[in-house]
This record gives structure tokens, C-alpha cells and sequence, in this order.
């Protein structure tokens, strides 16, 4: 049965293409929405493919608008607007403010959620709202504000700020730190002596994984060939944080999302700071164009910062290198090998 004419389409698919008219440019829309060009174009096809109809003609170094697309926007160009000043009016006039961030689910849990009750302290009169996902959402949604994102400075998109780096190092739970402390289990004082126990691994096929895999760690250490007693394969970072919590084995772990349970002893770095390394990944905040003017969005961004600064202090970045990171696209020190780690195709993981 054919789908009915009426059917009506998706506003982001609306958004991108609006763009795409405008600067006759898939890459140069892609920068402006703050997402890939490969999603402006899955946008651009899924709305050809609802209207029946093409909507620009793609050359190898110029976009044309279709005599389709041009009626198409038409209409997008007099009702976006209208709808993007309608959602800014409900938001103004809603009693209580609110503040809409978009990230991933291990940064959610290990790292915002755990600081979000201070804000809501200082700030009792506006609400949070966190979305966390595998996802990359677009910021082009009117219903978010910002986004905090990871990835390497390179795919950092124009105007994001930096927070802090990447360290990666093994941790262990207080009780098995204390079962190795008594020989009530195998020592863990060099890398070799992980042979002797399980090893937590980032289950993944993303192209940051490889830096977080044990893999590198250990061809780092000088243990390349090492193989652990069993591995733990986990498909998200703070699965691994909680399995090395209970006890199961040594996690790889993300300084900056564990640093806390660090201090409160509730995990141990084995090896000290000599078993830190980096890793060319960052942590970056982006914030909607359409949402930069409102004062509770620079309040909670302000927030963020602030406490970015605690974070990078926590994994010896220090203040000075942030003087000139300014402009948000500072290089992270780049990591001396890029050998993968053992892990298996599953499911992506943020």
C-alpha cells in the first residue's frame, strides 16, 4: 500500500536541507549543524526519498538546487523560522528554566551525573535534562542546548571547548588491591604480573577504541605477547569501571571519569603513575548556536568549565597548558604507538 501524501516529514531532514540550499555545500552544511557530512547526506536522501523527488543536482565540485527543491524551499525557509521563534517563546515563558545536554552514556554516568547535584545547588530554579547515548545527536534539535562530546581534536567540530584530555590507567578495586597486599592473590607489582589475572577490554570497532585497548597498554610496558588469564570483553567504559568496582579484574580506566573513586580509595592504580599513558582523544563541550544568548545555558556551561578545570588539575594537566587552548582545538601529547588491542566485533560504544 503506498504511504499517504500527507505523511508529514522530519524537521532535522528539513534542517539539513535548508542548509545544504543555503550554502550549496553538503561539507560546509555538515560544519554549520555541528554533525558529519555522511549524516547531512543519509538527511538529504531520506527526505528525496519521502518527497519521490530529487532535490539538488550533485556535481563533482558544485551543488545545484532542483527545480523540486526550490519549491521545497521555499516553504522551509518562511516556516523554519517560524517554528524555531514559537519554541523560543515556550521556552521564555515556561515558569521554570531548563537546560537540555546531549552525551554519552559513560560520560553521563561516570562523570556528569555524579556533579550534577551540586549544580542543581547553586542553581535550584533550573532544571536538567541529560540525554545519554550511543548516538551522536544533532545539535540542530530545538529541544537541546548543548552537547559534551569525545573525540581527537581533528574531529572537533568549529567552536567546541576543550574540557581536558584523555589518561588511561589500570585499576583495581580496594579489595582486591588488599587480596594482592596479603598474597591472598597473584601480585600485581610490573605488567607481566597481569598475566596472572583477568583484564576488562573496551568491546568495540570504533576508531578511538584502539587507544583504549590493553593491547597498546601492554606493547607500551614492554609486555606485547601478554596473555591475561581471561578477558572481560564490555562494550562500555563504565561497565568496565564497575566490573574492576566488584572485583573481577584490572579496567583500563578513563582518569578523568574515575578520578574521584581514586581518591576515596575505592580504586587503586596498581602501578602508580607510571602506568599512565595518553591517548590523542578529548573531551569537548559544544554548545547549540541557538542557545548560546540564554543565561541559564551560560551558567551551566560556566559550571562545566569549572569543574573541566578541577578534572585537568586531577590528571596533571595543569593550568598553564590551558592558557592556550583557548580557541578549543589544543592537540592532546599524541600517544607513541597505535597498536590495536584483542577485542571482538559487537556493539558501539561511546
Amino acid at each position: 500500500m503506498n504511504e499517504p501524501f500527507h505523511r508529514s516529514l522530519s524537521l532535522s531532514n528539513l534542517r539539513a536541507f535548508e542548509a545544504v540550499a543555503r550554502r550549496l555545500s553538503f561539507s560546509a552544511a555538515a560544519a554549520e549543524l555541528f554533525v558529519t557530512q555522511s549524516a547531512i547526506s543519509r538527511q538529504i536522501k531520506g527526505l528525496e526519498d519521502e518527497l519521490g523527488a530529487p532535490l539538488f543536482m550533485r556535481g563533482t565540485r558544485r551543488v545545484e538546487v532542483t527545480q523540486s527543491g526550490q519549491s521545497l524551499l521555499r516553504a522551509v525557509e518562511a516556516g523554519l523560522p517560524k517554528i524555531d521563534a514559537a519554541v523560543r517563546q515556550i521556552r521564555q515563558t515556561r515558569r521554570r528554566q531548563r537546560v537540555s545536554v546531549t552525551t554519552f552514556a559513560s560520560f553521563g554516568s561516570l562523570w556528569l551525573l555524579p556533579r550534577i547535584e551540586a549544580f542543581q545547588r547553586e542553581h535550584p530554579d533550573i532544571d536538567i535534562r541529560v540525554s545519554a547515548g550511543d548516538a551522536i545527536a544533532d545539535l540542530d534539535d530545538p529541544e537541546l542546548d548543548l552537547a559534551l562530546r569525545y573525540c581527537s581534536t581533528q574531529q572537533a567540530p568549529a567552536g567546541a571547548l576543550r574540557l581536558f584530555g584523555e589518561v588511561l590507567t589500570p585499576v583495581v578495586s580496594r579489595s582486591l588491591a588488599e587480596q594482592i597486599r596479603r598474597k591472598q592473590a597473584p601480585p600485581l607489582a610490573l605488567p607481566a604480573d597481569l598475566a596472572q589475572h583477568t583484564l576488562a577490554e573496551e568491546d568495540d570497532t570504533k576508531t578511538s577504541t584502539e587507544y583504549l585497548s590493553w593491547r597498546r597498554w601492554l606493547t607500551l610496558h614492554g609486555q606485547p605477547g601478554l596473555q591475561p588469564r581471561r578477558w572481560l570483553y564490555l562494550n562500555f567504559t563504565h561497565q568496565q569501571v564497575q566490573a574492576a568496582l566488584a572485583g573481577h579484574g584490572v579496567a583500563l580506566a578513563r582518569v578523568a571519569l574515575v578520578y574521584e573513586a581514586l581518591q576515596r580509595g575505592e580504586l587503586v592504580e596498581p602501578f602508580g603513575a607510571k602506568g599512565r599513558i595518553d591517548s590523542p582523544y578529548q573531551y569537548w563541550l559544544v554548545v547549540a548556536p541557538a542557545s548560546r544568548a540564554r543565561p541559564e545555558v551560560a551558567q551551566f556551561c560556566e559550571w562545566v568549565v569549572e569543574h573541566a578545570r578541577l578534572t585537568r588539575l586531577a590528571v596533571g594537566e595543569g593550568e598553564g597548558k590551558r592558557e592556550g587552548e583557548r580557541d578549543g582545538r589544543a592537540d592532546a601529547p599524541l600517544a607513541r604507538t597505535t597498536t590495536a588491542g584483542p577485542r571482538r566485533a559487537r556493539s558501539r560504544s561511546a
